[in-house]
């Protein structure tokens, strides 16, 4: 018998992704501004090396959500998700002195084909912040895409995506 993931990864190319991720234990190894900053600029870097179009983020210290744009050859979403793991893990334990410590746990990433779903998570990301009591308004938050997004899109589009109730989604976020 053959283990299958559940859920099916689906590879769908120029097609939007939800990735969520979470470190070992819940741990909180990305504590600090310096930390998060490590996590956000090989965020920015790997994804755009790789061809992914960062459309939203909420980096916290012991998970992230992001939703991005695949390339035509969706199927480095994996190598996306290990090589940004390696590089800030091994950055972290470079900080922390703790050689080979293991920082990530798991990721989840679900390929968003409908637009509903698609607005009320790029809504929830955003957000992310305030759900989690870190700021009043997301926007505050120097490790989300809330601020970005105030100030680049559509006065329509942002209200639009902001009419969606996310607290009603199902995403992996007991963090």
């Amino acid at each position: 018998m053959k283990w299958i993931h559940r859920p099916a990864h689906l590879f769908e190319e120029k097609t939007t992704y939800i990735i969520t991720a979470g470190t070992l234990n819940k741990e909180h190894f990305f504590k600090g501004k310096e930390k998060l900053s490590i996590l956000q600029t090989n965020l920015f870097s790997i994804s755009s090396e790789l061809g992914w179009q960062l459309q939203s983020w909420a980096l916290f210290s012991n998970h992230y959500h992001i939703i991005a744009k695949s390339p035509e050859k969706p199927d480095n979403l994996k190598k996306l998700v290990q090589k940004l793991h390696s590089v800030t893990s091994i950055t972290i334990n470079k900080l922390d002195n703790k050689p080979g410590r293991r920082i990530w746990f798991e990721y989840w990433d679900t390929c968003l084909t409908y637009e509903r779903s698609y607005l009320a998570r790029l809504n929830y990301v955003n957000n992310n912040p305030v759900h989690h009591k870190l700021v009043r308004t997301a926007s505050e938050y120097e490790f989300c895409s809330a601020a970005f997004f105030e100030t680049s899109t559509d006065k329509t589009f942002r209200n639009k995506v902001m009419s969606f109730n996310s607290e009603e989604i199902s995403i992996e976020d007991d963090f």
